[in-house]
């Protein structure tokens, strides 16, 4: 008998095919199948089966369900494949013949390690497993939400393959057929749609190919604002120019899941609990996981943080990231892409000279297993990802392997898989690199973390080199496990402000009205965000007068610190944004502590504006202030920005509740948030 989890799932004997119907013993049984052999926990199985919200019973019920599965067993003559009951959870053994996933693996292994011929008939073997819906018939939001496009991702790197090697071998037409349907239902797979252009064009279709890369790139720029990869480009050059393109070139074979070098530390499809095994959304940015050579790296015009002093624009963390990802399909990496510079950078002293010390000293011996770290964490907007860039370009000689930009965050603020980032630093660092097997040293600027979990495997991996955190979240627990300083910022103080409008707006005009500057600045509560985009309109107004703006500013600080050709660039939706990300609860906290006239706060009078007793609001405080929204002054005093404190004025009216959701701890590989209704990614 064998299960099958590629699809609806299922049993079957070979001739004869039972499908489970929809329950709670079919969820549990999906979950133990996608990890065989491992012990899976008992909270994370009631997760599963019932949801956050678990019945009183559900220890009770979780065992009666474990019966039932049994009994199921006994029915289709498979006993010797029995769910067990270990300390801490169950688990279910399983191989490649009693479970189609791990068939699939096996023949996917067995491909790689074969010529082109065989490659491409087993691997068409392998994609023959897969029938219809996965997993359709198991009632568990849970695994459709971590699971799912995980094993998604596994079917689109075997589909790409076979693509590469049919168009190697001219057999354009076959790959056609597979091309239109996987582009129509990933559409934003740029790698799919280069496959998809290439076979048009190679099969005299030119009008065809070039309005398949219409279509990807007016979808790229509808959905993401950015434009197609650079090998798109080029590839749409040269039918323009009715180049011949030769031969296709072979591309290097990606490596099966199960011969890949694993990176000690890092979660693995097989072993990874909860969401960290979760891959990014086939609907994602394609580049970040397909083939071909970097793009160039983005302008500084494009490329620095919003936050940072000086900065001219925010960071475009996906261009970023496609710049950073190096060719699967070239034979050798090259080094990595320069790092966005950040021009203008002012300020920050202290934490600039802390860092360039503490990447730049001599490891201890004893010290040699573990990465130097360091923690850059604060509101939204306040210049992370500005000082480690520019701390990255002060210290880049240190670091021979090169200086890598991570970003950790998707565009809609979900975190990235610790998973997905490891697989993506194997491919920008060429073998060897950044490990110290080539005797070299690599710095990675993880960026817009969430959740410690992303960071560790890639610390322990990367252990030789060193890396720079950016988070709006405290990291207190990885800190405590791995080490490292942490570096909180704030707003800058008046003589950083003015020599960032300096800087930006330029000296005569600042030094025309210095008086007027630092009123302008106190109205912008010395925000490097906020400061910038101020800065900005006083470069495109050159007769408005600094006094004249700063007086319009104080009205509505919050509302007219917009620019209205890029949206990035407003502090009003940045912090609608950080505050999307919250869990309603927690919003709803910040709204009324904020918008209250009584600062500084303390506990008690937090009790007081939220109705909760004390104990809770100290600990709602507590989670404000990991998520940079509120700051610490004397020992129990706690205060909130002025441009926070002007944002939650305007958006006045939210009502306080889910009071027990407060107490709640966040779950392992997800985002700390209260009340499950959104996922936090608190930069």
């Amino acid at each position: 008998m064998r299960f099958q989890l590629l699809g609806p799932l299922s049993v079957t004997d070979g001739r004869d095919l039972v499908m489970l119907p929809p329950s709670k013993p079919t969820a549990l049984l999906a979950a133990l199948l996608l990890r065989p052999g491992s012990i899976v926990p008992t909270d994370r199985l009631r997760d599963i089966v019932w949801g956050e919200e678990h019945p009183t019973t559900a220890k009770t019920a979780l065992q009666s369900c474990v019966l039932r599965l049994r009994r199921l067993f006994a029915k289709y003559g498979i006993e010797h494949q029995a769910v067990v009951a270990v300390a801490g959870g169950y688990r279910i053994d399983a191989d490649a013949d009693t479970l189609d996933l791990l068939h699939f693996r096996r023949l996917v292994a067995r491909a790689a390690a074969s010529g082109n011929d065989s490659e491409l008939y087993t691997l068409r073997s392998a994609l023959a497993l897969w029938q219809g819906g996965l997993l359709s018939n198991v009632p568990s939001d849970l695994l459709h939400r971590d699971e799912v496009p995980r094993l998604a991702e596994e079917r689109l790197r075997v589909l790409e393959r076979v693509c590469d090697i049919e168009l190697e071998h001219g057999r354009c037409r076959e790959a056609l057929v597979d091309l239109w349907e996987v582009t129509r239902v990933y559409p934003a797979h740029e790698r799919f749609a280069e496959q998809l252009v290439e076979a048009l064009y190679r099969t005299g279709r030119q009008t065809e190919a070039l309005a398949e890369y219409r279509r990807i790139k007016g979808h790229l720029r509808e959905r993401l604002g950015v434009d197609p990869r650079a090998e798109l480009q080029r590839l749409e050059l040269a039918i323009l120019r009715g180049e011949d393109l030769g031969r296709a070139e072979p591309t290097r074979r990606r490596a099966a899941p199960s011969e890949r070098t694993a990176i000690p530390g890092a979660p693995s499809p097989q072993d990874t609990p909860g969401s960290l095994a979760t891959p990014r959304s086939p609907g994602s940015l394609g580049s970040l996981g397909s083939s071909g050579s970097p793009t160039s790296p983005a302008s500084p015009a494009s490329a620095a943080s919003p936050g940072s002093p000086g900065s001219p624009a925010p960071v475009d963390r996906e261009a970023v990231a496609t710049s950073i990802a190096p060719p699967i399909a070239s034979p050798v990496a090259g080094p990595p892409p320069p790092l966005p510079s950040v021009p203008g950078f002012t300020g920050r002293e202290a934490e600039v000279g802390s860092l360039v010390h503490l990447l730049t000293a001599e490891r201890p011996e004893g010290d040699a297993e573990r990465a130097p770290f360091a923690v850059l964490s604060g509101a939204p907007g306040i210049g992370k990802t500005a000082l480690a860039l520019h701390v990255a370009h002060l210290v880049g000689r240190h670091f021979p392997d090169g200086c890598l930009l991570l970003p950790l965050t998707r565009p809609d603020g979900s975190p990235r898989p610790a998973e997905e980032a490891a697989d993506e630093l194997r491919r920008a660092l060429p073998p060897g690199r950044g490990t110290g097997l080539s005797g070299g040293r690599s710095l990675l600027v993880l960026d817009d973390v969430v959740h410690p979990d992303q960071v560790r495997p890639l610390l322990t991996a990367y252990a030789c080199g060193a890396a720079i955190v950016t988070s709006r979240m405290g990291l207190a627990a990885l800190v405590a496990t791995h080490g490292g300083t942490v570096h909180r910022l704030g707003a800058l103080d008046p003589e950083q402000s003015q020599a960032l409008l300096t800087a930006v707006v330029g000296r005569e005009r600042i030094a025309a009205e210095p008086t007027a500057a630092l009123t302008l600045a106190a109205a912008c509560g010395h925000h490097p965000l906020a400061l910038r985009i101020a800065a900005a309109r006083l470069l495109t107004r050159p007769r408005l007068r600094l006094a004249d703006y700063a007086g319009w500013l104080r009205n509505d600080p919050v509302g007219r610190l917009s620019l209205a050709d890029d949206p990035r660039m407003s502090v009003p939706q940045r912090l609608d944004e950080a505050l999307q990300r919250l869990p309603t609860a927690l919003a709803d906290a910040h709204l009324r502590l904020a918008g209250s006239p009584h600062h500084p706060l303390t506990a008690s009078g937090a009790a007081g504006l939220l109705g909760l007793p004390e104990d809770t609001a100290e600990q709602v405080i507590e989670r404000l202030l990991d998520a940079g929204l509120l700051e610490e002054g004397q020992p129990g005093d706690f205060w909130t920005h002025d441009l926070l404190r002007a944002h939650a004025r305007r958006a006045a009216g939210s009502s306080v509740g889910h009071a027990s959701a407060l107490l709640r701890p966040p779950r392992h590989g997800e985002s700390p948030q209260l009340d499950g209704s959104r996922p936090a990614a608190l930069r």
